[in-house]
């Protein structure tokens, strides 16, 4: 029997790694990545249309990736007509019907996962869980920020 390892970074890397494979695993049926995943989440958010250089910024602060990743990803969802520049204001962009519907799909399938992965956690120990990592992730960001 082995002991329950104390939080550290290679305790929250496996975790991240392995629900993320569970997702990645989904997301290889609908053709789409985890970066455009995140872009997809983050348009449906903006409900009418996010600014393009928001939708950039928020992908390499959350994803740590660089602008030209980030771009290719956005262009990569206006070939695949999941995205497209509002009307009017090419500066912004929004989600298609398709992109509506294919965010849905994956939202609907996030729920479920994450219904099976969290199953029988106590609310207390998740908002314990949750206010860690938040700090960690805070303090993780900083030190970028600084270098």
């Amino acid at each position: 029997m082995s002991a329950t390892p104390n939080v550290n970074g290679q305790v929250i890397g496996q975790a991240h790694y392995a629900t993320r494979a569970v997702l990645e695993r989904y997301l290889a049926r609908t053709g789409t990545t985890f970066n455009q995943s995140v872009a997809l989440n983050v348009a449906a958010d903006s409900g009418s249309g996010v600014d393009r250089g928001h939708l950039v910024s928020r992908m390499t602060g959350s994803l740590k990736i660089d602008d030209a990743t980030a771009l290719a990803t956005i262009a990569e969802l206006t070939g695949a007509a999941l995205v497209e520049a509002v009307p009017g204001d090419e500066c912004r962009i929004r989600l298609t019907d398709a992109g509506r519907e294919l965010h849905r799909a994956i939202r609907t399938e996030v729920g479920a996962i994450t219904a099976r992965l969290y199953d029988g956690f106590e609310p207390d120990e998740l908002a314990v869980a949750g206010r860690l990592l938040a700090v960690l992730t805070a303090r993780a960001n900083a030190e970028l920020a600084d270098a």
